[in-house]
């Protein structure tokens, strides 16, 4: 016999759809509006709002920038994290249990504090380009979430294994590549998809440390609206979703997405 679902469960769970996907078809609706300024709902439909983002010069470079940074510091956090997760759950007994603490500081330190350190220190103190600049800052913002992340995929794998393997001729490094990885594979994936979406969405990292020529797409937003209210904006939030879920298939597709639910 079927349980019946309670109507006041039914009707929260319709609420709470409504919040999530409520903004999403405010901004959609706002997109493809004809008119020269943002409303909801929209009147008239048009796409000519989307072909005008590649028209401004500033946006296309800032996608760019936005995809570059995010590519280069996602892949730069997993070459660190992967190593640093393996070493802190393999040799967890020899090392400082204060040492896990190091890699998620930049998630406790506020994001405007962080980016005012790095500019001191690294753009100003130093003196590196804007781009070498915005890329440490990026890789620094997403590390711990790929330490974390695959921290937790390593912390269910049984290091017995790796043991067994070595012990039988398997080179160390072979057998971390051959056995290790391939077992925390869902923790990379979803590593990867957390660092991407936050580095290509991030603002008060970026705020401080971009400069003259080169700035990423979230900050040249911020500076369309000081100037303009059209449906410009609305139309490069809705190819930031799209980017998004694109990447999420195209992880799906070459590493299988479907090991995150295993």
């Amino acid at each position: 016999m079927a349980t019946k679902i309670p109507l006041p469960l039914i009707l929260l769970t319709i609420a709470v759809y409504i919040f999530l996907v409520g903004p999403l078809i405010i901004v959609l609706g706002a997109a493809v509006s004809d008119t020269s300024y943002l409303t909801f709902p929209p009147q008239g439909l048009t796409l000519r709002w989307f072909e005008r983002i590649f028209e401004i010069g500033a946006f296309r470079r800032t996608i760019i920038t936005s995809m570059q940074l995010a590519v280069l510091a996602t892949a730069l956090a997993l070459i660190v994290g992967i190593p640093a997760a393996y070493a802190l759950n393999r040799y967890r007994i020899q090392l400082p249990a204060w040492l896990s603490t190091v890699f998620v500081l930049p998630i406790l330190v506020p994001e405007i504090v962080l980016g005012f350190s790095l500019l001191k220190s690294v753009a100003v103190g130093a003196s590196l380009p804007i781009f070498p600049t915005l890329l440490i800052g990026h890789t620094l913002l997403v590390l711990p979430y790929a330490v974390r992340v695959i921290s937790a995929s390593l912390a269910s794998f049984d290091f017995s294994i790796e043991e067994a393997a070595i012990s039988l001729g398997s080179p160390p490094a072979k057998t971390f590549f051959t056995i290790v990885l391939p077992n925390v594979r869902s923790g990379v994936i979803a590593a990867f998809i957390l660092a991407f979406i936050t580095s290509i969405n991030d603002v008060s990292t970026s705020l401080f440390l971009t400069g003259p020529g080169i700035s990423t797409l979230p900050i040249q937003i911020l500076a369309h609206v000081e100037q303009f209210f059209d449906p410009v904006i609305a139309s490069v939030s809705v190819l930031l979703m799209l980017l998004t879920v694109l990447v999420m298939a195209i992880v799906e597709r070459t590493l299988g997405l479907t090991f995150l639910t295993k």
